[in-house]
């Protein structure tokens, strides 16, 4: 899979599970290339998602709930999350 194709996957699944006011998703892969634990064709992903819904929940129990939206992505193709919420 691409990038880009991930990323518009994570985004659909994200704003079909959750009340999004905005949302905005980083590759930031290449700063992790020349790890012992790269894999290519994993990627390493920054979420940034401002969301009333999300931001009333601890930190722990939001992003359960967004790993748990991604969790196909994550077993396939994403090797790395970095969440923010506002």
């Amino acid at each position: 899979m691409n990038i880009n194709d991930l990323i518009a996957i994570v985004k659909k699944k994200l704003q079909n599970n959750f009340v999004i006011e905005n949302i905005s998703i980083e590759d930031k892969t290449f700063l992790h290339k020349k790890h012992k634990s790269y894999q290519d064709g994993k990627f390493h992903l920054k979420l940034s998602i401002e969301s009333v819904e999300l931001s009333q929940l601890s930190k722990i129990e939001s992003n359960k709930k967004v790993y748990k939206a991604l969790s196909q992505e994550m077993k396939e193709y994403i090797h790395s999350l970095q969440i923010l919420i506002r």
